[in-house]
């Protein structure tokens, strides 16, 4: 969504005016706020789908950081179906990172941009909120590895429909995670 600085500092005072005036309508002044400063405007049509907005592009950084979250929201979910034994035999096989593996963020120094995408996704959006609450800061570059798994785990993808990711299916997208020279 292209809005001018014109615009932008009309929907401001706008959504002060409705927040101190208490109005209660279907848009939400915070959210709009959140939106313009948080340079996230792509996400005002995505909140408000019903309001016939022009056509326009989803900026390809929102769709790759929803394809990693999606990932992870599966691998999550299967990880949680594994009975014990295979949890053991996952931590095997996928050493050192088949123990709990869990979404832990994009790197808050070079990655800022992919974090505060997942962060307006999860907080603003209200989107994979499984993963609400948790900081978004891994602390480390982390792009790249979610690159690699996503290769891995995109050809799943397409035969899972709501079903699990198996034992094996999370050894091949967690041994991604081994950077290719260490392997």
């Amino acid at each position: 969504m292209k809005i001018s600085d014109g615009e932008k500092l009309i929907l401001l005072m706008l959504s002060e005016l409705y927040e101190k005036m208490e109005i209660q309508g279907e848009i939400e002044p915070e959210f709009i706020k959140s939106a313009i400063f948080r340079d996230q405007l792509w996400g005002i049509p995505w909140k408000y789908s019903g309001i016939p907005f022009e056509e326009q592009e989803t900026p390809d950084i929102v769709k790759e950081v929803v394809d990693m979250l999606y990932m992870w929201s599966f691998i999550e979910h299967g990880y949680q179906n594994l009975s014990d034994d295979e949890k053991k035999q996952l931590e095997v096989d996928a050493k050192p990172f088949g123990k709990d593996p869990q979404f832990r963020g994009f790197d808050g120094n070079n990655e800022s941009e992919y974090m505060s995408v997942a962060s307006f996704l999860i907080n603003d959006l209200e989107r994979f909120e499984e993963f609400k609450g948790r900081s978004m800061n891994s602390h480390m570059p982390s792009i790249e590895t979610y690159r690699r798994m996503l290769s891995a785990f995109e050809p799943m993808r397409r035969n899972l429909m709501s079903g699990c990711l198996t034992l094996s299916n999370l050894t091949a997208i967690l041994n991604e995670k081994k950077h290719p020279e260490n392997r």
